[in-house]
C-alpha cells in the first residue's frame, strides 16, 4: 500500500518509522515543518515527501495532529484521494473528529473513515523522539464512522504488523469517557503533584514512587490544553471523583481512624490488582 501520515511528530513519526522498519508498505509524509520532513527521511520515517501529486495514489491516510487541525486536513484532503482510500486520525479525542467524519462520508461516498488512537506514547513530544517499536504490544482504539468488515480486517492487519497487541472497536462517547479516566486525569494529577514545593529537595529522597508519580507532568502544554478543553465534562467529572476520594483519606487522617484509613487503603490495593488482572486476561 501507499500510506501517508499528516503530521510528523512522535506518533506520526514512529508510524512511520514502524511501518518501514516491520512491512513492504511506502510511506509518504508531510509536516508543517520543512526540518521536520528532513529528519523524518534521515530517520527513515518517510519514503518520500508527501506531495500535491501523490494523494491521488495513497491507499491510507493517517492524519496525526490535534483534533481541530486534524478536521480542516481531512476535509481539506477527502477531494484528493482516490476510491477506496481509507482516512484515519491519531487524535486523543474523538467527538471533533468523528463528527467531522461524519459529515465528509456523506459527501465522499467511496471513502472510508475511522478515528483512531493509538494506546501508546511518551512524555516527549516531536520526532526525534520518534521510534520503531512505540507501537509494540499497545492496544491502538478504532472508531468506525465508514468502515465495512473488510475495511476493519485491513487496518487490524496494519496495527499488529507494526506491533500493536490489538484493535479495540469503540464509539466517540465511549472513548472519550474512558480516556478521560485513564489518561487526561493522570496528567491533571501529576501536573499537580509537582507544583508542591517541596520538589526542590526531592533529591535522595525519591525513588520509583515520585518518578512515576511525576512521569506524565511532562508534556506538551498546547496539545494537552485542546484535548482537554474537547473533553471538558468527562474531564471535570473524573476530578470531581478524585477529589471526594482524596477528601476520604483526608478526613481519616485528620480523625486519627486506623481502621477507615486501612479499609480506603485496602480497597485501592484490592481494585489495583483486580485491574492488573483484568489487563492480563485482555479485558
Amino acid at each position: 500500500m501507499n500510506i501517508g501520515i499528516i503530521g510528523l511528530g512522535l506518533i506520526g513519526g514512529s508510524l512511520g518509522r514502524s511501518i518501514i522498519k516491520n512491512t513492504d508498505h511506502t510511506v509518504f509524509g508531510t509536516d508543517i515543518d520543512n526540518n521536520v520532513i528532513i529528519k523524518a527521511k534521515l530517520l527513515k520515517a518517510i519514503n518520500y515527501e508527501l506531495e500535491e501529486k501523490d494523494y491521488k495514489n495513497l491507499d491510507f491516510v493517517f492524519v496525526a495532529t490535534t483534533p481541530q487541525t486534524a478536521t480542516k486536513i481531512i476535509t481539506e484532503i477527502s477531494p484528493k484521494l482516490k476510491s477506496g482510500a481509507i482516512v484515519m486520525d491519531c487524535c486523543g479525542t474523538k467527538k471533533v473528529v468523528v463528527e467531522c467524519m461524519q459529515e465528509l462520508k456523506n459527501k465522499h461516498k467511496n471513502l472510508y473513515y475511522l478515528g483512531g488512537h493509538p494506546m501508546a506514547g511518551r512524555e516527549f513530544s516531536t520526532i526525534s523522539h520518534s521510534v520503531s517499536n512505540l507501537f509494540d504490544r499497545s492496544y491502538f482504539l478504532v472508531v468506525p464512522v465508514r468502515a465495512d468488515i473488510k475495511i476493519l480486517a485491513k487496518v487490524k492487519e496494519l496495527l499488529l504488523a507494526i506491533g500493536c497487541l490489538n484493535m479495540v472497536v469503540t464509539s466517540s462517547v465511549k472513548h472519550d469517557e474512558l480516556i478521560s479516566y485513564t489518561s487526561q486525569l493522570a496528567h491533571i494529577v501529576s501536573s499537580c503533584y509537582i507544583k508542591n514545593p517541596l520538589y526542590k529537595e526531592h533529591v535522595g529522597y525519591s525513588a520509583g514512587s515520585f518518578r512515576d508519580m511525576t512521569r506524565v507532568a511532562k508534556l506538551n502544554p498546547t496539545m494537552w490544553t485542546e484535548l482537554m478543553l474537547e473533553n471538558k465534562e468527562n474531564l471535570i467529572n473524573q476530578i470531581d471523583d478524585i477529589k471526594n476520594h482524596l477528601e476520604e483519606y483526608k478526613i481519616a487522617l485528620q480523625n486519627g481512624d486506623a481502621n477507615v484509613l486501612f479499609s480506603l487503603l485496602e480497597e485501592g490495593n484490592t481494585l489495583k490488582e483486580e485491574a492488573d488482572k483484568l489487563h492480563r486476561q485482555g479485558v
